[in-house]
């Protein structure tokens, strides 16, 4: 039988029922001191139809904040929190990891107590603002991480995924895409340092690397997502293309259970093939992501391309995505305004089929 988005598929220790993921998407609904609520419960829950959900963006460790209202994972509160997502998940049969994450040059003092975001190397963000609770401010230069802090960070990550497990979460992803801190160290536009942690691509790769290996002390189902195309937060690398290949031989070693890319550039600066090196060099799960139709999705898994798809803001604004997909119905269209706004609003009021 020639598989297709509706094929169930194995991943770690999961079954899942159908190949129509849930892509991390930050939404900005945490409570006081970066706590999940109800609401997003409520939102998650809506969506456990998907063959998994991958959870938004959330703060491996304390004070480095990117947003304004992101969920944390440090704190006992946010354990708990995030205990009632997913214990709604599973109650409405569902699957879900977590996505693990450190802002670092895109983190801004005001968001962060006056503490100066930290990065591979002391450049900022051009070209974009961030939003603080005093408006748009431009991002800071970021202070160059010193070696020797690196193992801290690292086991800020092994932390944070044994809290994820401690909440009830089904593995983890870590979050090395973005020009967020591990893909600030992969790329060489970004990670302008020598010694052990610049330079060839292996010593740019080493931080990401140990944060895989600590994360999976703690966790059974480990992921990676990364998007070596994408220009967001003023982000490049002389050769992507190349760095992919590299990164997807270099995983097979780590024990991965699954690559998530993002195959593009959402500003559409940089262009390229990301996904043929990197099926041909990851001998894992490889998930893709950006943009795909249900029907460049089936002929995508169906040759063998890809293993699944995960779906973005399709996800975001119908909460029955796989049926609709399934049944060929139309698709509810997404209210931008409303995708980082407090309360219920264009969060969980989209309606599903009857």
């Amino acid at each position: 039988m020639t598989a297709s988005l509706f094929t169930p598929f194995p991943l770690g220790p999961l079954e899942l029922p159908n190949r129509v993921l849930m892509a991390p998407l930050t939404r900005s609904r945490a409570e006081e001191d970066h706590v999940p609520g109800p609401l997003m419960a409520e939102y998650y829950a809506q969506r456990a139809s998907a063959g998994l959900i991958i959870a938004e963006a959330t703060m491996a460790m304390e004070g480095h904040s990117s947003f304004i209202r992101e969920p944390g994972i440090y704190s006992a509160a946010q354990v708990a929190g995030w205990r009632l997502v997913t214990e709604a998940v599973h109650n409405a049969g569902g699957r879900i990891v977590l996505q693990i994450w450190h802002g670092g040059r895109a983190c801004h003092p005001l968001l962060n107590g006056g503490r100066q975001p930290v990065a591979p190397s002391p450049i900022a963000i051009s070209g974009d603002e961030i939003h603080t609770p005093e408006g748009k401010k431009p991002y800071v230069v970021p202070r160059e991480l010193a070696d020797e802090e690196l193992p801290a960070i690292v086991e800020g990550f092994r932390i944070a995924a044994r809290n994820a497990i401690a909440a009830g979460f089904d593995g983890v992803e870590v979050h090395g895409a973005n020009g967020y801190l591990l893909d600030e160290f992969l790329r060489d536009g970004s990670n302008r340092r020598t010694g052990p942690y610049g330079g060839p691509i292996e010593n740019r790769a080493r931080l990401l690397l140990e944060v895989i290996d600590a994360v999976q002390t703690e966790v059974d189902l480990v992921g990676l997502r990364i998007s070596p195309l994408n220009s967001y937060n003023a982000m490049a690398d002389s050769d992507p293309i190349g760095l992919s290949s590299w990164l997807a031989e270099r995983l097979n070693g780590t024990g991965l259970d699954f690559l998530h890319v993002m195959r593009g550039d959402l500003l559409g600066q940089q262009q390229g093939d990301l996904l043929t090196p990197i099926r041909e060099r990851f001998s894992g799960t490889l998930i893709a992501n950006m943009g795909y139709s249900a029907s460049e999705a089936n002929a995508a898994i169906a040759a063998g391309a890809i293993d699944t798809v995960a779906f973005g803001t399709a996800f975001l604004a119908n909460p029955d995505l796989p049926e609709r997909l399934r049944r060929g119905a139309a698709l509810n269209s997404p209210d931008p305004a409303t995708f980082y706004s407090p309360g219920p609003a264009g969060y969980t009021d989209y309606p599903a089929l009857p």
